[in-house]
């Protein structure tokens, strides 16, 4: 019966005709693309965090040095008698190093371009206004460092302690999402990292201020407490 069964299933796959062969299915090829930048030009991406870290330089330790040279001069004495109030000498301390910060990032927007050729995709009003909220906090910060200082030795050893701390955690040459989630949150008390993110996103993406609101909001609220901290921590004999 074997036999038979076996001789018979020979007979048919003989007398059958071979069925075609199936068609190859269509292959399907993933291609990653990059939208900003997609000839992954290191210069788009470092170069605008560059720029940050030179504003902050500026910014940080210019205006902690300021009262410090004061007080080693001892022209912080004849400021302190005069009936000027605390938060108006902090003020006008705060806006001639606002106005240079502005002065260089001009500067290096304009050197961007002329070496690298690097222009903003994104409205320079945005840049700038994101800027100065940015050296409102900045500049806050080192008058803030100069009302603790007692030296110039001693502000320098300060600002740039924290400056690069800040440049290192912010994102400047490393992305923060792969920092761990502590490091993230420490990270987002760091006005650096915020107005890093938002030169990336106006020059690269062409955001406006709809976009950046968070980073722009962070960065005020940082601007407020170490400005006010700086206005209290200051002491004045009279006024």
């Amino acid at each position: 019966m074997s036999s038979i069964i076996s001789d018979f299933n020979s007979d048919i796959r003989i007398n059958w005709p071979a069925a075609p062969a199936a068609p190859d299915a269509p292959q399907v090829a993933v291609v990653s693309s990059y939208w900003y930048n997609p000839f992954m030009n290191y210069n788009l991406y470092i170069v605008p965090a560059i720029l940050v870290t030179l504003v902050t330089a500026m910014a940080a330790m210019q205006s902690a040095f300021n009262i410090v040279q004061e007080k080693e001069s001892g022209t912080i004495e004849q400021i302190n008698v005069t009936p000027i109030k605390k938060h108006i000498f902090i003020l006008g301390k705060l806006i001639p190093f606002m106005i240079l910060g502005i002065i260089l990032f001009t500067i290096g927007l304009l050197i961007a371009w002329l070496i690298y050729g690097i222009v903003p995709v994104g409205n320079l009003l945005t840049l700038y206004g994101s800027l100065i909220v940015y050296l409102f906090a900045m500049l806050g910060f080192g008058l803030l460092v100069s009302t603790y200082s007692s030296t110039q030795q001693q502000a320098m050893s300060l600002s740039f302690f924290f400056i690069l701390i800040f440049n290192m955690m912010s994102g400047v040459f490393n992305s923060v999402d792969s920092m761990p989630q502590w490091a993230q949150i420490i990270v987002q008390a760091f006005p650096t990292s915020h107005f890093i993110k938002i030169m990336r996103m106006v020059v690269l993406k062409g955001s406006n201020f709809g976009d950046i609101l968070y980073e722009l909001g962070a960065m005020f609220v940082v601007g407020i407490i170490l400005n006010t901290w700086a206005v209290l921590n200051y002491r004045k004999t009279t006024g």
